[in-house]
C-alpha cells in the first residue's frame, strides 16, 4: 500500500467576522492557482491513485477538488478524522478499515498530517514532521498502513512538485 498525505493549499488567513465556523475557510485564489501547477507535478509523481479521503473543511475539499481536476484523481470521500481534532491512531484505524492496498491519498491540515508521517515511520510518540500548504508526502508498506511500518518513498514541497511539470 502507499499513502500520500497532502496539506491543503494556501488558505484565507483566520478571521472569525468572516468565517465564524473555521471549516468554512475557504483556499485563497492565488493559492488555488498556485496548487494547480503543485497537483499537476503530483500527477507525474504519484501515478494512478486509487482512493482519496479529505477532511469535510472547505479549504481541503478543495484542494481534493483541483487534485480530481488537475492531476485526474478520483473525487474526495470525506473522511471526518482528517479534521485537525482528530489523532494519528484515528486515522489509521479509519484507512485500514476501507483499505489496506493500492494507493490512498489524504487530504487534510497541520499539525495532523505531520503527527501521522512520524506515526507511520516511528510509531506514536514521534515526532511531528510537518507538511508545507499544497506538499506532499508518500509512505509505503506491504502490510498497509500501519504506526512506525511505513517507510518515506518521497516528501515534496509545492515548490518542487510545480517544477516536476514541463514548461
Amino acid at each position: 500500500m502507499d499513502l500520500i498525505l497532502v496539506r491543503h493549499a494556501i488558505a484565507h488567513d483566520r478571521d472569525p467576522a468572516r468565517w465564524p465556523d473555521d471549516s468554512e475557510r475557504p483556499l485563497t485564489e492565488a493559492g488555488e492557482k498556485r496548487f494547480e501547477q503543485a497537483a499537476a507535478g503530483l500527477r507525474r509523481v504519484a501515478g494512478d491513485i486509487d482512493l482519496v479521503l479529505s477532511s469535510p473543511f472547505v479549504r481541503a475539499m478543495q484542494t481534493a477538488r483541483v487534485l480530481n481536476e488537475v492531476a485526474g484523481w478520483p473525487s474526495a470521500e470525506t473522511l471526518p478524522m482528517l479534521e485537525p481534532s482528530y489523532r494519528p491512531g484515528e486515522i489509521i484505524s479509519a484507512v485500514q478499515r476501507r483499505r489496506n492496498d493500492g494507493v490512498v491519498a489524504l487530504v487534510g491540515h497541520e499539525p495532523l498530517l505531520g503527527e501521522l508521517a512520524g506515526v507511520l515511520l516511528a510509531g506514536a510518540g514521534a515526532p511531528a514532521l510537518p507538511l508545507k500548504k499544497g506538499g506532499a508526502a508518500c509512505f509505503r508498506a506491504a502490510i498497509g498502513a500501519a504506526e512506525g511500518a511505513m517507510t518515506l518513498v518521497w516528501w515534496l514541497p509545492p515548490k518542487v512538485l510545480t517544477r516536476l511539470v514541463p514548461a
